[in-house]
């Protein structure tokens, strides 16, 4: 037995509340540390850079998932270490108000809470979509999870946006807790016995998981994808803790503005991820390797765009530029995911979760990489140049990398049609 259309969706709503918690960690709360706290761009970017170095540990947990032959502990277990972290992260904003050192040592320990828990919970959910979906529905699956994602992460930034104005640190906590516990709730409901009776329910795995690690790496493809992984998520993560403080920084917006800024961006990847599934898993229209390319190419012409912004400052039409960015993006990663969707069953059996969580890891250290060496950047040009052209620096360079990023997926990646790359076999 395989999943079932609506089992696909309830596992989509997990997608979603993950979404939703880690918008207000790289979002909000790092737009206050940046603005309201006067703090450096490059603090929250350690912070952020910590939660996804804490997620090397991905291949583990789906290693785990894979040898214990349950994965629904794995995904509500880390749920609920996400959400408390979340809580924890707002309460360090509050702290840091009045005492730094406590308020770091509650962020540090919060935002390695949010890792472990995206990591275990993340990482589970993907291997148990890769493994209980039927082939040819594994394209239309992973574009319904990833979609659902987004949309968890547009509707939370757009709301908490509207609620969060005018801001106070107690209006804060209340919508942290919100979100926190509505994410942990569904999370219960999404996957409660979905797992039971399916065919992938196996014994242990008795391999031991530094062989099987090792056995992953020697596939040529895994490896491969694996490096092209992290270099598209470097280019990916660069701007996600700058773009808010940008917007606030150089063309005034509110908090409420830069969050639903956020907002607008990840309905502009919903459009992005929504346009690729109809196209290229609907109608058939083109190959994976051409959507990927299309996407990062696109991506670098609208951060040239943004950069290109900051010197005319406020009532600029920065929103429609970064529209456009999180439409490419979106191009960009479903179509990534949905390789990744494929090649996850490709190769030794038993070891889908740990490919996945070989391929998370590499996406979590490009995230942590990427948005610390972004903020970093952002720092040092603030001390020679304007704001606006710092910024508009750092979104060139990401733009290059993204370029980058386009050649190495036309070397490496399949050029077979959508249908044959996501249903092997057929």
């Amino acid at each position: 037995m395989t999943l079932s259309w609506f089992q696909i969706f309830r596992l989509g709503l997990v997608q979603m509340a993950l979404g939703a918690i880690v918008v207000l960690t790289t979002s909000t709360l790092n737009r206050l540390m940046v603005v309201e706290l006067s703090l450096p761009a490059v603090l929250p970017g350690l912070l952020v850079a910590f939660h996804y170095g804490i997620q090397m540990t991905r291949p583990h947990w789906g290693f785990a998932s894979d040898a214990g032959g349950h994965r629904t502990k794995w995904i509500i277990g880390g749920m609920i270490a996400l959400a408390i972290g979340a809580f924890a992260a707002a309460c360090g904003i509050l702290v840091l108000e009045t005492s730094f050192a406590l308020g770091m040592v509650i962020s540090i320990i919060a935002y390695g809470l949010i890792g472990l828990g995206v990591g275990a919970s993340g990482t589970s959910l993907l291997a148990l979509l890769a493994t209980t979906t039927a082939p040819h529905r594994r394209a239309a699956a992973a574009t319904i999870t990833w979609l659902m994602m987004i949309f968890g992460i547009a509707m939370t930034a757009g709301i908490v946006g509207k609620l969060i104005d005018p801001y106070t640190p107690q209006l804060l906590i209340k919508i942290v807790s919100i979100v926190v516990l509505t994410a942990i709730a569904l999370t219960c409901v999404a996957v409660w016995g979905v797992e039971r009776g399916l065919k992938v329910v196996r014994e242990p795995d008795p391999t031991p998981f530094r062989q099987g690690l090792v056995e992953v790496w020697q596939e040529r493809k895994a490896r491969n994808f694996t490096l092209f992984v992290f270099l598209s998520m470097t280019a990916y993560f660069m701007q996600e803790l700058i773009l808010e403080p940008y917007a606030g920084l150089v063309f005034g917006f509110t908090p409420g503005q830069s969050t639903s800024l956020s907002g607008a961006q990840n309905g502009g990847v919903f459009i992005g991820m929504l346009t690729v599934g109809i196209m290229a898993t609907g109608l058939k229209i083109g190959v994976l390797r051409n959507w990927v390319m299309a996407g990062c190419v696109g991506s670098a012409v609208t951060l040239v765009v943004i950069a290109s912004l900051g010197p005319l400052g406020p009532g600029a039409p920065l929103m429609p530029a970064v529209v456009a960015l999180g439409f490419f993006n979106g191009m960009f990663a479903v179509a990534a995911i949905g390789s990744m969707m494929a090649l996850a069953g490709q190769g030794r059996e038993q070891r889908e979760g740990t490919r996945m969580g070989l391929w998370g890891a590499a996406q979590a250290i490009a995230a942590g990489f990427g948005g610390l060496m972004g903020a970093a950047l952002v720092d040092l040009f603030r001390l020679i140049f304007s704001d606006a052209q710092a910024f508009g620096s750092v979104f060139i360079f990401e733009a290059a990398i993204f370029i980058a990023a386009a050649a190495m997926a036309a070397k490496i990646m399949d050029r077979q049609p959508v249908s044959a790359t996501l249903v092997p076999g057929e």
